[in-house]
């Protein structure tokens, strides 16, 4: 059983019936999904929670909609560390312990898209489908291909032809049917919904349909559970489709009700690249939707999203929270990639090392206080990523050069 009561449309408040497939509301806008949050406020304890045998992010079933256990789909999740920064801060003369990366890394396929397509995946196998197929710029990709495959699910996935290849490698060789396409993730999505009646698969793209927002909610439920059932003052987010962001914070709103949580919810950073900023540009313009953004570039691909179909409750939550939507260049997320991989040890993605460059600028600017309690989301490891390449050599024939180890 689950305590799902409906679905809503998160834009006209339009009830939708639970129990069957959907997509879009009929205004083409996102389906949030509700729960009877007093019913589960009377047969659910916070210690029930705490004291789960379920993995990961699976301890949290009483607010996911996954109906009948056998349909859960699991790779074996983890609850992903908190890993507090020391010597990237020295810079900045920050308080140690106050900035804290959430290490999403951790998860099935190296990143936090196992959260939202491990729980699309399992209500696909809830509905019968047999088929998914999803437009992607890497990490959502692979982790739709792994979680399709241990559920006995066909996969079909399309990516911008500049993915990184270790992504695209990665999604093929989990057994999705994978192609590369001349265009950005929009035009990799409209390719899959001209298909989805003639094919017969069912997209899982971001916001797209109800369920992956409810993965990704559970990276919320999961830091407040780990903060001692307390929250941050602020939260820096990497967005692009925003997923994340808008889970985290539906998820507080649901520990509130529930009585779980009785604090401040913290302050919601949206963080993306000056090569693709429509968040950033909408929120500068005090705008609700944001405007298609042309010619999308970014070598952090996770946060190369041109339109976001959620940029309404994206937006909602950063001003309802009190927060602010930032970007950042390219050369800055190296930077900070280089900086934190030498004198921290934490090989961050580039998406990753985009909300430290946020944090980085909102200090200078007075945007947050350095006695903050913050935390930057990790999305993905930084394997993922071109690596330096090793150039020193040795030769074993040589006379020992100590002067080369100097």
């Amino acid at each position: 059983m689950n305590y799902v009561t409906h679905l809503e449309c998160a834009f006209t408040g339009e009830i939708v019936e639970k129990g069957i497939p959907h997509t879009l509301s009929s205004n083409g806008k996102p389906l949030l999904v509700k729960y009877d949050l007093e019913k589960i406020k009377k047969e659910v304890k916070r210690d029930d929670i705490e004291n789960s045998s379920e993995p990961g992010f699976w301890k949290y079933s009483p607010l996911l909609p996954v109906s009948n256990p056998e349909n859960k789909v699991s790779l074996g999740e983890v609850i992903t560390p908190l890993i507090t920064l020391k010597s990237s801060l020295d810079h900045l003369k920050v308080p140690y312990g106050n900035v804290v990366v959430k290490d999403e890394s951790r998860l099935p396929t190296g990143s936090f898209k196992a959260r939202g397509l491990g729980m699309a995946v399992s209500m696909a196998k809830e509905f019968g489908f047999k088929h998914l197929a999803i437009p992607t710029n890497g990490n959502a990709g692979s982790a739709l291909a792994a979680y399709a495959a241990r559920a006995g699910l066909r996969s079909t996935v399309l990516c911008p032809d500049n993915t990184p290849v270790i992504n695209t490698s990665e999604t093929l060789a989990q057994g999705a049917d994978t192609f590369l396409v001349n265009g950005l993730i929009g035009d990799c999505g409209k390719i899959i919904n001209e298909g989805k009646k003639e094919i017969g698969w069912f997209a899982v793209s971001t916001l797209k349909e109800p369920y992956r927002i409810e993965g990704k909610k559970t990276m919320g439920l999961e830091l407040a559970e780990q903060l001692g059932w307390n929250l941050p003052d602020v939260i820096f987010y990497p967005t692009g489709g925003g997923t994340g962001l808008i889970g985290m914070w539906k998820a507080f709103h649901e520990l509130l009700e529930l009585g779980w949580i009785d604090c401040k919810l913290p302050r919601m950073v949206a963080v993306q690249s000056t090569g693709c900023a429509p968040i950033v540009k909408a929120w500068d313009e005090d705008k609700r939707h944001a405007e298609f953004w042309e010619n999308a570039e970014t070598l952090a691909s996770g946060i190369r999203v041109s339109s976001a179909i959620g940029d309404f409750l994206i937006l909602d939550a950063i001003k309802e929270s009190g927060g602010f939507a930032i970007a950042v260049t390219d050369e800055h997320i190296t930077k900070v990639c280089d900086d934190i991989g030498q004198k921290d040890g934490f090989l961050l993605s580039p998406e990753g090392a985009a909300t430290f460059a946020a944090y980085e600028i909102a200090i200078e600017k007075g945007l947050v206080d350095k006695n903050d309690k913050t935390i930057l989301f990790n999305t993905a490891t930084g394997l993922k990523y071109p690596l330096p390449e090793v150039t020193k050599r040795l030769n074993k024939e040589d006379a020992f050069d100590i002067s080369k180890f100097r």
